[in-house]
Order: structure tokens, then sequence, then C-alpha cells
């Protein structure tokens, strides 16, 4: 997890260490959407909300057993009676007016990836909760917002902004959080009291199957201090470890971390603007200027970085990234800044202040062991030297052009011609196999051209293994004057299956003008199903 913020340096470095050998206890943040359905259908279909009393009830229905059945409700309709999985011919009767869409749980999964993007400007550390809620992991960061109760507020008015109706709620584990966000809306549990908070709760917010639930109320439980007060282990024989485990949850004794939807970053710092910045300039100068910041982190650490992303959270909740990538491990925050200003104005959707930014973050996603270079006493080019500048000039290409147009070949380790070689992105980090060494004085086995896709030619030879005699490719007749073969390839039947392609015998053949050509013959003559064919695969230098 990450290090409490400094105010004169905003950069954070994860910890090595738990919370609990450093001394510093762990803050979650709880946000719960009770309405995020109807709430998102509202933004996309543009129904204001009026909070007025001659506001309509609204639902979101999906077919179910033959039947349109209620799949989500707003807050009018839940005052007004209306229940899950009831009939919408039963919900109109009590209410013609109804306001009816169709439920889309794909859009509601986009909708609250979207509202994780937003809270990624309070800690990159943000996972979901069931379908309608997130918890974020704020320890050390509270303060660079004036503190929890400030923070809290500040993620509700920010999420509102998107349209959504908040739930909000801090404590020391995820599950005490996420169970206050839902039944003590807006609590912050200070660190320790997460049980006295808890113990008023309902048995419902363990959740629990319904079964479990049902049980637990049939045996007269009625609140979680109920189930406190019982010794661990009857419960355990009972209803389960799966009980007890959620119950030392809720109450604040166990805390099991969460799994953020991005993995954090090694290196960040970030800045928080009083007002948001309208102006690209003075954008680029905060960025420089956490640049420098990242660059003395990595300095501390002896490593250069790998994998830079700058993002910016505008007011009005959208969030921009941008992504960089370096040949080599760099820590230099002139080339930093200039392959960031690159990939900005290359960018294909322009970075549009709209009402401004007011949050930036710059931060290492990867890094490598960066030693210096000792230039060398003869003034010439050092080996290091030379690399760094194709480093320089791939990182330049990759940023204008894309990561994926950008390549360098690569050897498979495999024995089929046709797959032993390819390309692979520059900066990624895929291994290459050797390609084979000819012995000394011995000709390729491989020839330097291959063409992709093998050409038909015509060849008069003796059967059933003797090499060409005479082929005709492309319209011009050659005379074999030396050949060598046959070499047997049989194709990878593990990725061809049940259409592999027929064995291929190849020959190596010189012609009378002395020129060498790499050819085969696919299918076998004893095979009766299909005549042979003749192929031209690859030319030698």
């Amino acid at each position: 997890m990450l290090n409490a913020l400094k105010i004169d340096s905003p950069t954070v470095e994860p910890d090595p260490e738990p919370a609990s050998m450093t001394g510093q206890a762990r803050r979650y943040l709880a946000l719960w959407f009770p309405f995020l359905s109807t709430d998102r259908a509202r933004c996309a279909m543009s129904i204001p909300k009026h909070n007025g009393r001659d506001e309509r009830p609204f639902v979101l229905v999906e077919k179910d057993r033959g039947a349109l059945r209620i799949a989500a409700l707003d807050p009018v309709a839940a005052r007004a009676g209306l229940r899950l999985g009831m009939a919408l011919t039963e919900a109109r009767a009590l209410w013609p007016n109804l306001e009816v869409a169709e439920a889309n749980n794909e859009a509601d999964i986009q909708f609250l990836r979207r509202a994780s993007d937003i809270c990624d400007m309070f800690t990159p550390l943000v996972a979901p909760r069931e379908r309608d809620g997130l918890i974020l992991d704020v320890t050390g960061c509270a303060h660079l917002f004036g503190g929890e109760e400030a923070m809290l507020g500040r993620a509700r008015r920010r999420l509102a902004g998107l349209g959504l109706t908040t739930c909000a709620a801090m404590a020391g584990t995820p599950d005490a959080a996420w169970a206050f966000a839902r039944y003590r809306r807006n609590t912050i549990a200070l660190p320790g009291e997460e049980e006295a908070f808890a113990r008023a709760l309902p048995i419902t917010a363990l959740d629990q199957s319904t079964e479990a639930t049902l049980a637990l109320s049939r045996a007269g439980f009625r609140t979680l201090a109920d189930l406190a007060d019982r010794p661990s282990h009857l419960l355990t024989a009972r209803f389960g470890a799966g009980l007890s485990d959620a119950l030392r949850r809720v109450l604040g004794h166990e805390d099991i971390r969460i799994t953020p939807l991005r993995p954090a970053p090694e290196i960040m710092a970030e800045k928080h603007f009083p007002e948001p910045l309208g102006l690209i300039e003075s954008l680029l100068g905060a960025l420089e200027r956490l640049a420098q910041d990242i660059v003395e982190a990595l300095e501390r650490r002896g490593a250069g970085g790998r994998a830079f992303e700058a993002s910016f959270f505008r007011s009005d909740g959208a969030v921009r990234r941008v992504m960089i990538e370096t040949a080599q491990g760099t820590r230099d925050p002139a080339v930093l800044m200039r392959l960031l200003k690159l990939r900005i104005d290359t960018l294909a959707d322009p970075l549009d202040p709209g009402f401004g930014f007011d949050a930036l973050r710059l931060a290492v996603h990867r890094s490598e062991r960066l030693n210096a270079q000792q230039s060398t006493l003869e003034g010439g080019i050092a080996p290091a030297q030379e690399a760094g500048e194709i480093a320089a000039l791939v990182d330049r290409l990759t940023v204008r052009f894309g990561r994926e147009n950008v390549r360098r070949f690569v050897g498979r380790d495999t024995h089929d011609p046709v797959r032993a070689g390819g390309s692979v992105p520059y900066l990624s980090g895929h291994a290459t196999a050797s390609f084979p060494v000819p012995e000394p004085g011995q000709p390729p086995a491989r020839p330097i051209t291959l063409f992709e896709h093998p050409q038909l030619i015509e060849v008069l030879a003796e059967v059933p293994d003797s090499p060409p005699l005479r082929f005709r490719w492309r319209r011009v007749l050659h005379e074999v004057r030396l050949a060598e073969g046959p070499e047997r390839i049989a194709p990878e039947w593990w990725r061809s299956g049940n259409n592999a392609p027929a064995t291929r015998d190849y020959y190596r053949v010189e012609d009378a003008q002395g020129h060498r050509f790499w050819i085969f013959r696919e299918g076998l003559y004893e095979d009766s199903n299909a005549r042979p064919r003749w192929f031209m695969h690859g030319l030698f230098a």
C-alpha cells in the first residue's frame, strides 16, 4: 500500500512493510450506490430528478419466466411500495403513470467503472464491491483532502455530478466500511471503534445467503451484538466458518484487504489544485514538477522507469490517462517530459480542459535497475551509449506511431520454419529464441528470404524421394546442378488439430547459374489420396 503523502513533496512510494508493522492503521472508504441502475438509466435518457411530490416512479424491467418483471427501482418507486421481482402489469395497476425502461447489466458495469475512474483521484487502490459499490483503500491519503470527513463529503459530491445517489462510510476494514455504508450512512469509525458501531447492525449486514440469514433469524438472532456475545466455535459448528469470518471482518477484527481494479503504481506523485486549471501550459508546468519528484524517487532507488502514466482529473469527473513506455529505463525529466508532450500532441482525441482540471498524477508502473554509465576514455561512443541512442529513437517512434507499429524480430523455439521467426512490439518483454548457427564452412540450413506464402512450381523429379532434376518457377526453367535433402518436417499437430497440413520434404538446390533455392514437396507419393505438389519457399543469399 502507499505511504502517507507529504504536503511539501507529493511523491508516494509503495510501503515495503504492512501497515501493522509501520504503526499506520488501514483505512477504507466504502461507497454504496443503492439506485445505480436507475441513476444510470436517468442519465442515459436525460430524465431529470425533480425531487417533488409529483415525481413519477421509475423502474427498470427485464424478462423473467415469460413476463416483464421489475429489476431495479428508483427512490420514488421504492417509497411507492413497488418491489423487485414484481410483474410489470401488477406495478402498472398500482401506478398507471409508471416510467419504465429496459434493464442493461453491461451498461451498469460500465457506469460503475466510470465511477471508479472518478474515485481514482482519491487513491489508486479502488476495488468493486458486488454490483453496486466501491471500496477505496485510502490509508495515508485523507489529509490531502482536509481529513476523512472532508474526503468522504468530496467523494459524494464528485459522484453526485455523475448522477449517482451515494451512501458512504469509513472504517478500518473493507467489510466494516461496507456494512456501515449500507446501514449507518456517513459513519466514520475511528481505529478501534468498528465493533462499537457494528453491534447495533442487523444480521443482514453480514451478507450471508438467504437460507443462512433465515436460519439466524429463526434462532433468535437480530443484531450483530447477539452473535458477538456468543462463542465463535458454537457459531461455526452450527452455521459454518463463513459466518464467523464475516462477523470478525464487520466487527473490525480481521482485514482481508482489497484487490484493486488497476495495479498500484510503484511510484506516484500527484498535485491537487485549489482552483481548476484551464490552461494546458499551466498543466504541463505542474506535470514537469511532478516529473522531477518522480525522478528523485527513482534516483533514491537506483532505478529507471520503463512505463509512465499521467492522469488528468477534470472537475466534471472525466479522467484522461496518457501512457508512455521506454525501451530502456530512464530517470531523465527532460526525456520524460519530451515524450509526454509528444504523446499529448498526437492524441486522436485532444486533451480538452473543459471546466478545468483539479488534480494531476504522474505514476511509474514499471521500472528496472539503472546504473550510472562511464564514458570511454578514448572519447568514442560506448556500446551503452549507442544502445541508449537506439532506445531514444524507439521511444520517439513508439509515442508517435503507437506501440504495435514499432516492432522487432524474434526467434521462436519450434521446428516449423513458418513459425520459427516473427515480429513483436519492440517494447514488449517477449523473449527470443536463438537462431541456428551453421557449422564453419557449411552453408546455412535456412534461407535468408522466406516467402510468407510458398509459391507453386512445376518439377520434374524421380520418385519417391529423389530431389528435383529441373523445375519451372515464374515461367523460368531451372536445371538443378546440386541438391541436398530431403529434410522431412511434419506439422505441429497440437496446433493444427484435425486440419493439419501435409508432411513436407525440403531440399536445398542449386541451379546451373549458381542460384540457390529452398523448395519442398507437400505430401507423399505413397499416399494415394492426393498427388504431391512442389513449392518454392525461400531463397538463399
